[in-house]
């Protein structure tokens, strides 16, 4: 990723919605390339207007909580920006209590909470591996949807 394409695509951004002000984050989903362009891509299509992750995670690495009304500058799995995203809600639930509407919002596999599980399951448990950290069902995920401002 390159600051330079990034704040570029911001301020394209700034002169459609010159409300935006200038607090973003840049990032991609998922801990691949090919991750990234997959979830990348459903964003694109409509069909995934959610995202998880791990509560401890933010604690980890000392950045903030997602909150409502944050933009978000998605990067494909070549670091550059494809799109940007608004939080529109959030919800801090245990693993066990994640909703099997929030699965389906996140728009992946065949939409169930038993394939939310089996993808994310082991996601987070090597996130909190990495970080000497051993991942519980009991264990706070940060529910975030989102709506789509701009390609």
């Amino acid at each position: 990723m390159t600051d330079l394409a990034v704040s570029t695509y911001w301020e394209a951004f700034k002169k459609t919605h010159p409300q935006a002000g200038d607090k973003y984050l840049a990032w991609s989903f998922g801990n691949t390339a090919e991750q990234a362009d997959e979830l990348l891509a459903l964003v694109l299509a409509g069909k995934k207007t959610a995202t998880s992750s791990l509560y401890q995670l933010y604690r980890w690495t000392n950045e903030p909580i997602p909150q409502v009304g944050d933009f978000n500058i998605i990067l494909d799995g070549h670091q550059q920006p494809s799109c940007i995203i608004q939080t529109s809600q959030i919800d801090v639930v245990p693993y066990a209590e994640v909703s099997a509407e929030h699965a389906t919002l996140e728009g992946e596999g065949d939409l169930s909470l038993d394939y939310w599980h089996e993808k994310h399951w082991p996601f987070f448990s090597e996130e909190a591996k990495a970080a000497n950290f051993r991942f519980s069902e009991r264990d706070p995920i940060v529910c975030e949807r989102f709506v789509l401002l701009a390609r």
